[in-house]
């Protein structure tokens, strides 16, 4: 199988977010999607995030429905810090024989180099990156892949849709007490009101 690996705080997970897992299943012909939640990002230190058991709740309530989905718990099981290298590694031994492919944006592909831990290491693990490029986006993979081996032949692009929506802005808009339901999957939403989050002040 060929299986994507999709990280993120989620918080709170959104329409976008399926979207891009969608369009990289069809575009990148993924067997299976694997929503990989992290509790504590080593960049996010001095951001307050939402507890790790009500992103799980949501994240569950969200996926559940498509069988192209599905949680993994590789980061939830074990302490932190949570680093993409490690991530892979410990996946690889539960998909020996599948071929998996690490999914990133644009941006994370630019700053994969400087910003990073062990980005030769992760480069190595994965069998493949798939790279979510949105309209307009810069990237010099040539750039980018001067000082990692074999980077630019596990790259793999897929055309994002232009998406103006982050988890950033709902839980900004959710704080202001702006309308932010419709950026959201129905399940999400229900986990919101029954965990009452994202108050606003």
């Amino acid at each position: 199988m060929r299986i994507g690996i999709f990280g993120g705080t989620f918080d709170p997970p959104h329409l976008g977010h399926l979207i891009l897992a969608a369009e990289a299943g069809h575009q990148l012909s993924l067997d299976k999607v694997l929503f990989v939640l992290t509790p504590d990002p080593p960049h996010k230190k001095e951001q307050p995030i939402t507890n790790m058991e009500a992103r799980l709740a949501m994240v569950q309530a969200m996926i559940k429905d498509d069988p192209l989905f599905s949680l993994s718990r590789v980061e939830i099981d074990r302490p932190s810090p949570h680093y993409a290298v490690d991530t892979v590694r410990l996946l690889r031994s539960d998909y020996p024989q599948d071929k998996l492919v690490y999914l990133m944006g644009g941006d994370s592909l630019k700053d994969l180099p400087i910003d990073w831990y062990h980005p030769k290491e992760f480069v190595v693990e994965c069998d493949y990156i798939g790279v979510m490029r949105r309209p307009k986006d810069e990237v010099d993979i040539d750039e980018i892949g001067k000082n990692i081996p074999g980077l630019i032949d596990k790259v793999q692009f897929m055309d994002a849709p232009l998406l103006e929506i982050s988890s950033r802005q709902i839980r900004k808009r959710a704080l202001e007490g702006r309308p932010y339901r419709y950026y959201l999957p129905e399940p999400v939403l229900k986990v919101i009101q029954e965990w009452e989050l994202y108050k606003p002040q």
